[in-house]
């Protein structure tokens, strides 16, 4: 890492820095809730400096929340960088490296209730970023019931979010509401349930009813050593900022770093290779080179 500059948001070197800004952050937030003083004060704090960073083009991508809790590395990058076009809640979706492939899970960290129609655009960022790995998302929209077998508000919310789902994405493999035995059991979903857009297809994509559900499901998979887990990874957010879990482990953080780096070339409009060319670290490594 020699060469590489390490920021202290509240040293006198970056007093300058902070100050461009803490005035583009009031720019953002005036009529929202800071005042001037308040916007030179919450850029001492580092996810709220590293996020501003990101937006004014100085860093790529950001990774937070070794030692901060969910909340306070999310806060920061909603008020400074804000949501894609079009999208109005975020999600946090983890990818499970199991033993039969990637699984995909969400939402695992933002949503507590979503309803029918945040459930669908849940989903909807979900497949998306699922095809930024190379990725056909099989999705299996998770209950306790199996397709109309209760008719209670939690399963027909389900029920309703697929079919706003497909009416927003036809061509999207997506079904449900389904107990998670029948997503994986594909004998049981082709006797029972034949109709079903996933029969003999193997799942690779979970969208569970609420937070509590999603956040058990993959601390259950993580601690009982059936998967190895990355992320949480956020979606909706117009630039790339990712959480790390309370004491993530050195490999975790990589993984977390790597999601990030893909983010950033993915949501980057200029040609990446130009990008890598101009950055003063590939001259060096080019002059090192040439030395060589």
């Amino acid at each position: 890492i020699e060469g590489l500059p390490i920021m202290d948001p509240r040293s006198e070197s970056t007093e300058e820095k902070r100050n461009i800004y803490s005035e583009i952050f009031f720019q953002k937030r005036g009529r929202r809730g800071f005042n001037a003083y308040e916007s030179k004060k919450v850029l001492r704090d580092r996810n709220y400096f590293g996020c501003m960073m990101v937006e004014c083009g100085d860093a790529d991508c950001m990774i937070s929340g070794l030692a901060k809790n969910y909340p306070d590395t999310i806060r920061p990058a909603l008020q400074t960088i804000g949501t894609e076009e079009g999208v109005k809640k975020i999600a946090g979706m983890y990818l499970m490296l199991t033993k039969k492939g990637p699984l995909f899970l969400a939402d695992t960290t933002v949503n507590f209730n979503p309803t029918a129609t945040e459930l669908a655009d849940i989903t909807l960022m979900v497949a998306k970023e699922v095809r930024q790995f190379n990725i056909t998302p099989r999705i299996a929209m998770l209950s306790y019931s199996n397709f109309g077998s209760s008719d209670s508000p939690e399963a027909r919310l389900v029920a309703e979010a697929r079919s706003l789902v497909k009416q927003k994405n036809p061509s999207l493999i997506v079904d449900g509401e389904m107990q998670a035995s029948v997503a994986f059991n594909n004998e049981l979903m082709k006797e029972n349930y034949p109709f079903s857009e996933l029969v003999d297809k193997n799942v690779n994509t979970l969208i569970f009813p609420n937070l509590a559900s999603g956040n058990i499901a993959y601390n259950l998979l993580k601690e009982l050593d059936t998967a190895d887990a990355i992320g949480p990874i956020l979606l909706g957010l117009k630039k790339p900022v990712h959480i790390l879990q309370l004491g993530s482990s050195v490999r975790s953080i990589l993984n977390m770093a790597l999601i990030a780096v893909v983010d950033a070339q993915t949501k980057s409009k200029a040609s990446i290779t130009d990008i890598v060319q101009k950055s003063r670290w590939w001259k060096r490594f080019r002059k090192k080179e040439h030395e060589l």
